[in-house]
């Protein structure tokens, strides 16, 4: 079975990049552009993991992980951060709402996979 893949980026160029790495690699991927923008979503579209950036307008990063782990649909499916930031206080507030992993912009796509990869299984 294909494993479905929610992406979470406020730029679009940047999200279209992600979502045709994933795509081309066989995953099914679905776009949202903020956090609240991907809860919407996830009520139709079952994902095995979440790809998001931190900084985004309406919902962050960090407020979207503490949402999908208060639902129990979502407690324990794998959240990535890809984002420009590496301060240590904020990776460390993503690990304490739930965050998986954590990987900085800009990426390569090999290595965006290698990590989606080994998270999925």
């Amino acid at each position: 079975m294909t494993k479905r893949i929610i992406t979470v980026e406020d730029s679009t160029s940047l999200r279209e990049m992600i979502s045709f790495t994933l795509s081309e690699a066989g995953y099914e991927v679905a776009q949202a552009e903020d956090g609240q923008d991907a809860l919407d979503k996830l009520t139709e579209f079952k994902a095995d993991l979440v790809i998001t950036d931190l900084n985004m307008p309406k919902m962050n990063g960090i407020e979207l992980t503490s949402s999908l782990r208060a639902n129990q649909m979502y407690r324990f499916i794998p959240i990535i951060f890809l984002t420009t930031e590496s301060q240590l206080q904020k990776k460390q507030a993503a690990k304490e709402a739930g965050a998986t992993g954590w990987i900085v912009k800009p990426f390569k796509p090999d290595q965006l996979l290698q990590v989606v990869r080994k998270v999925l299984g």
